[in-house]
Order: structure tokens, then C-alpha cells, then sequence
């Protein structure tokens, strides 16, 4: 009896190698339970999907270490600890070394192991997390010490411009090099204004589930105008509280001209020109 979600190499959904090329992105299984996530990924990423169990005359971990240097960016279904285990040795330099990014088997956490910058592995996890769902979990210290999340909604078709204009009069004097992701809800995912805004300031967005901003209880008012369109209350303010969840809301929701904007800050800045005080200086006092 074949295991769950396995099927043979003749009617797998993409093969390693069409036509003698490969993919520049390849998402690799170590179990085939989690080959029904994967070629949804791999047909969502134009990329490879590889089941090292279909050559069982070579071990996975040499299988890999052959293709490793092949691609530009690889996904891995697997525990963080395998992914170690199969990247020992084989790294070599930031600026040639393909994107690795690990995705759990329950599409919980995107983690972006290598090359998060010159390779593009963080926007390849925050990719991964627009498609399933999954947190991502990005430790760049670029990324990591930026502690501005913004929450944005808009009504249809609003242009890039106009989203600008609405942040920046939002943020008030906060520079935008100190927000670390944008969030909204999965109906403006595909939001062309938004969307172009994210590309101009190169911020990643970050999209959540209209059931987790539904199931979020509010700061403030809920919209009857929203709630009668989107079926929630608002977008702006749980959109940026679920992606900074141990951040606070220091700019609620601020409606500008059809762009609702609210600013939450996990650093606990004093002001614009004051110095990121991390969360952990707050749980690990100098005394402990």
C-alpha cells in the first residue's frame, strides 16, 4: 500500500526535471505526508517539487547535497533541526549561496535559514506566508530591530499615491525606514495600489485571514460600513495588532480620504529620534 498523499514519478504533479531543465526554485519533502502542501506550493512558485523517497538507492541528505548548488531558492518541508543536518557543509557565501527557507509540515512557521537578503530568502517566506498562512519568522537584524508594524485598508482601486500620502500623514514625522512589515486583511492581498506602495518602499506585506481579524477584539469602534462590506469590523488596527502581537497601538485607526492606516510599535520608542528599547529589556531586567 502506497502512503498517504504519495504518488508515483509518471503522475506527479511537476517532476524534478521537465524537458532537462530545472527549476530555479525547488521545494523538497522528507515525508509524504506533506507532499499535498507541497505541490500546491510548488504549482503556486512555478517550482520543483522533489520526493527524495521516489530514488531509494540514495539516502535524501545525499540526494539534496547533489542538487543543493542547482537552485536559486529552496523550500523545505521539514523540522528547522533536519534542515541544519542537511545544510552542514554546503554553505559558502551569502551573495552565492540559494535562499533557503523552512516551512513546518503544518504550514505554521516560514523560516528564512539563508540568504534572507542577496538570495531573497525573507521574501520568498513572506511569499510562503501569503500563500498558506504561516507566520513568518524573520531574524535579519535589518528586519528584526525595526519596530513599526502598519495595519493598512483601502476601498478598491485606490492608486500607490494615495496609499503614500495617507501613511505618511499618518506616521506623522515617524521615518518609514523604522516600520518592519506592512498587514492587511486576504480580500486587498491583491490590492494593485498596496501592493505597488510595499514594492516602492520595499516593505514586506503581510496578509491575514479574515477569520483571525474577525475572531481579534477591538481597541476601538468597529466600522458598520466594513463590517457591512468586508463581513469584519475594520482592517487597519487587528491587522497590525495580530502581526506584532506584543505591540501596542500608538496610532489608531486613521481613515484618509479611503485609506485607513494604524500604526502599532513593539520597540516602545520614546519618540521618533529615541533609541529601539527591545521587548526583552522589559521581561530580562538588568538585575535578573
Amino acid at each position: 500500500m502506497k502512503p498517504p498523499g504519495h504518488t508515483s514519478a509518471m503522475t506527479s504533479l511537476r517532476p524534478a526535471v521537465v524537458a532537462g531543465k530545472l527549476s530555479p526554485c525547488a521545494v523538497w519533502l522528507v515525508r509524504p505526508d506533506a507532499q499535498p502542501l507541497g505541490e500546491r506550493l510548488a504549482t503556486a512558485l512555478d517550482a520543483d517539487c522533489v520526493r527524495p523517497w521516489l530514488t531509494p538507492g540514495l539516502s535524501p541528505l545525499i540526494q539534496f547535497r547533489q542538487q543543493f548548488a542547482l537552485r536559486r531558492q529552496w523550500v523545505l518541508i521539514m523540522a528547522s533541526g533536519i534542515a541544519v543536518r542537511y545544510l552542514d557543509g554546503l554553505t559558502a557565501s551569502k551573495h552565492t549561496d540559494p535562499a533557503v527557507v523552512v516551512l513546518d509540515e503544518a504550514a505554521r512557521f516560514a523560516i528564512p535559514l539563508l540568504s534572507g537578503h542577496e538570495g531573497g530568502a525573507n521574501a520568498l517566506a513572506y511569499r510562503l506566508a501569503r500563500l498558506t498562512g504561516a507566520v513568518p519568522v524573520v531574524t535579519t537584524a535589518t528586519e528584526a530591530l525595526k519596530p513599526l508594524t502598519l495595519g493598512i485598508g483601502c476601498r478598491r482601486g485606490k492608486s500607490v499615491d494615495e496609499i503614500e500620502r495617507a501613511v505618511l500623514q499618518v506616521l506623522d514625522g515617524r521615518p518609514l525606514r523604522m516600520v518592519r512589515e506592512v498587514a492587511t486583511i486576504d480580500l486587498k492581498a491583491d490590492e494593485p495600489g498596496l501592493l505597488a506602495f510595499c514594492i516602492r518602499y520595499d516593505l514586506p506585506l503581510r496578509v491575514i485571514d479574515r477569520d483571525d481579524v474577525a475572531a481579534r477584539a477591538w481597541l476601538n469602534q468597529p466600522s458598520d460600513w466594513v463590517r457591512r462590506h468586508v463581513g469584519v469590523g475594520g482592517v487597519c488596527e487587528p491587522c497590525a495588532l495580530i502581526a506584532s502581537p506584543r505591540g501596542q497601538l500608538v496610532v489608531p485607526k486613521t481613515a484618509v480620504n479611503g485609506v485607513t492606516v494604524a500604526v502599532v510599535d513593539d520597540g516602545q520608542t520614546a519618540d521618533t529620534a529615541g533609541p529601539y528599547r527591545p521587548h526583552w529589556r522589559r521581561c530580562l531586567p538588568d538585575d535578573c
